[in-house]
């Protein structure tokens, strides 16, 4: 349910559950965790790419029946984006839907974010009686700011791509069927670089 395949030293990681909204479960998270651990003893990674199968949604965060049963504050959350967030590569949430939920973590702790024009961008835990992953408001305000941070988390609205783009939440809008094209378009200075120095550049930014 979570693809990786290598393309010289880009990888490319993919939510592969279509039939559930690429809905994550545990084993799911605790195979992402793996895969983040594996890239970043990988001395030779250079840009990593996160998406999704199908062509509506990227992820609808948590498997329901997993969720109930204490998924939605599992620990595992924090691990893999905190993971995501400390590679020394690029990485680049390609969004092939909606992002929704947990599963806003991964995408936040990209460098870059891409989407296509139907996504549309939920994170509604007030109304479920859940905070958000410790470290997704923190990189929620940095990208856009307080305010519209708090219109996601408390206000509990639904953004458009368009109001995500003009917000900040993502860099680009792109066609599905250039997605993934455009991901790889975007990491090809990355790829003809050295590790080395896309380190330095990533913590002269920042990180994330």
């Amino acid at each position: 349910m979570i693809d990786c395949h290598r393309e010289g030293d880009l990888w490319v990681v993919t939510l592969n559950r279509p039939d559930k909204a690429n809905s994550l479960t545990a084993a799911m998270l605790e195979r992402l965790t793996d895969i983040v651990m594996e890239a970043t003893v990988d001395p030779h990674i250079k840009a990593l790419v996160l998406t999704g199968a199908g062509d509506k949604v990227f992820s609808a965060g948590a498997d329901l029946d997993e969720a109930r049963a204490g998924l939605a504050t599992s620990p595992l959350w924090e691990q893999v984006s905190g993971g995501i967030a400390a590679l020394p590569c690029l990485t680049i949430a390609a969004l092939n839907g909606t992002l929704a939920g947990g599963a806003f973590g991964m995408a936040l702790a990209c460098d870059l974010r891409l989407a296509v024009p139907d996504a549309r961008f939920f994170y509604p835990v007030a109304k479920l009686g859940f905070l958000p992953q410790p470290s997704d408001p923190g990189r929620l305000v940095a990208l856009m700011g307080p305010a519209r941070a708090k219109l996601l988390l408390m206000g509990g609205q639904k953004l458009t791509a368009d109001e995500a783009y003009a917000f900040g939440l993502v860099d680009r809008i792109t066609l599905p069927e250039h997605l993934m094209d455009q991901a790889r378009h975007l990491a090809a200075d990355a790829l003809a670089g050295k590790p080395e120095v896309l380190q330095r550049i990533k913590e002269m930014c920042g990180g994330r």
